[in-house]
């Protein structure tokens, strides 16, 4: 069984006051954290504007996220961070907006089933593959942004139907690093009751924000032209389905600022959050050499006959298992906020409407009563019998309930066939002297990024 233990989010030595937690979270949502963090049910934080309490009581997260959606609506905070650059996406979208949406983007996703999509996800990680050959991988190789690069190529390939850029990747690796942050310091702002035109980096997460949705909505600009003047277009990626889609109860479809609305969420969902998985990932295989040799013995045998296949991905659980173990650790989503609309009580505390609760896989993921050694990486658990209550009450690294990702299969489907792709060509190692630095805004990166040396596999 590996016994590593991987570098945790922040834990302070003692208790902060409210103010000292204030501060700290302006520069992480994990900063604030102290290690009984990691074993409370009910924690409260009284800001200047507004209360917090995060909830980490198994049945309390049930209600909340399992529950009414109208009751407990996604915070109005994700709005204020994410709205530059999403608009009214499903993502934050609420109320009858949120139900329309929803009504008009399943079917768009029904269109685009997993297995539909594979052949999609292995051109673009064949094309990672190829990279990595020619020199992309190596010593020191910048394993973030590689994912960034392989998960932005997945997710543009179905949205648009054609590949993705080294310059393309870039451009929205830098953009995002730099508007999530400045995202994450205004919404703190916001708490405080600073407006929003005092609230600093606002004009620089703006230009950030232009950047990336242009780099979307120039495809569908061009789609939409194309469709004007009769050419023939793609009719099977997700864009397509958007552009089809409509409101069964009102008719109405997606104008133009919607569609990139939408398609940036997708993308944006689709490509950072599994990046941000997988780069944690590949930093755990390589400090366990043993979990390493048996991904490798298991990509051996699902590639022996040739190139992976969809039926051919059923070879490789312990590699699903090693990412599912990987999303306990480190969920790409750290704190789901939800905002209180009623007044009610919570464990003792009275909730007033306008509270924000945040539920966090982060802290129930490695809750000290709900999973054994919580802090150890131990992808054998997922195959254990006692850890199926443990799944069932406290682990959703895609949220859960009504507002639950869309793309959950979606990106476990691609984190298997990267891993195991990898694991075929590659053996990691650690870079000496570099830990990463687990930090949360709106995704869990690590500050100082990820580094592995990737050495060729010579196979006999």
């Amino acid at each position: 069984m590996p016994t590593f233990v991987p570098p945790k989010p922040a834990g302070n030595p003692k208790k902060l006051g409210p103010l000292a937690r204030f501060i700290k979270s302006f520069h992480s949502s994990t900063a604030p954290l102290y290690a009984n963090s990691y074993s409370m049910k009910l924690g409260e934080v009284r800001l200047p504007r507004r209360t917090m309490y995060f909830v980490n009581q198994p049945d309390l997260v049930q209600d909340i996220l399992l529950g009414d959606v109208d009751r407990y609506p996604k915070s109005d905070l994700m709005a204020t961070m994410l709205e530059l650059l999403l608009g009214e996406s499903i993502f934050v979208s609420n109320g009858n907006l949120w139900k329309q949406q929803r009504r008009m983007m399943d079917p768009a996703f029904e269109a685009t089933r997993i297995k539909a999509i594979f052949p999609l996800m292995r051109e673009a990680v064949d094309a990672m593959a190829e990279r990595f050959a020619a020199g992309a991988a190596g010593a020191d190789t910048p394993i973030d942004l590689e994912m960034t690069h392989v998960t932005a190529d997945v997710i543009f390939r179905t949205i648009y139907s054609r590949p993705f850029t080294r310059e393309e990747a870039e451009i929205i690796f830098e953009n995002f690093e730099r508007f999530q942050h400045l995202a994450w310091q205004h919404g703190v702002w916001t708490l405080a009751g600073v407006p929003q035109w005092l609230s600093l980096g606002r004009l620089r997460a703006r230009r950030s924000a232009a950047t990336i949705r242009e780099l979307l909505h120039a495809p569908v600009r061009e789609r939409l032209a194309a469709i004007a003047r009769g050419e023939d277009v793609p009719e099977r990626d997700m864009l397509a389905s958007f552009i089809r889609a409509e409101d069964p109860e009102t008719g109405k479809r997606f104008d133009e600022r919607e569609l990139v609305d939408q398609i940036g969420i997708m993308f944006l969902a689709g490509h950072e959050t599994s990046a941000s998985g997988l780069a944690w990932a590949l930093y755990l295989i390589a400090q366990c050499p043993d979990v390493q040799e048996r991904l490798q013995a298991e990509a051996d045998a699902a590639f022996a006959d040739g190139p992976l296949e969809f039926e051919k991905m059923r070879r490789l659980p312990f590699t699903r298992d090693v990412f599912r173990e990987t999303l306990r650790l480190y969920p790409p989503v750290a704190f789901i906020p939800r905002d209180a609309t009623e007044e009610q009580e919570m464990r003792g505390k009275h909730i007033l409407p306008g509270a924000i609760l945040f539920v966090s896989p982060l802290l129930e993921h490695r809750h000290t009563e709900h999973w054994d050694d919580p802090d150890t990486f131990d992808p054998d658990r997922f195959s254990r019998a006692e850890t199926r209550e443990s799944e069932q009450k406290a682990y959703f690294p895609f949220s859960k309930g009504p507002r639950v990702c869309l793309g959950a299969a979606f990106a476990l489907q691609e984190a298997v066939i990267v891993l195991a792709t990898i694991m075929r060509d590659w053996t990691v190692t650690p870079v000496d002297g570099h830990v990463p630095k687990p930090i949360a805004r709106l995704t869990l990166r690590s500050e100082n990024g990820i580094r592995l040396n990737l050495e060729r596999r010579r196979k006999d």
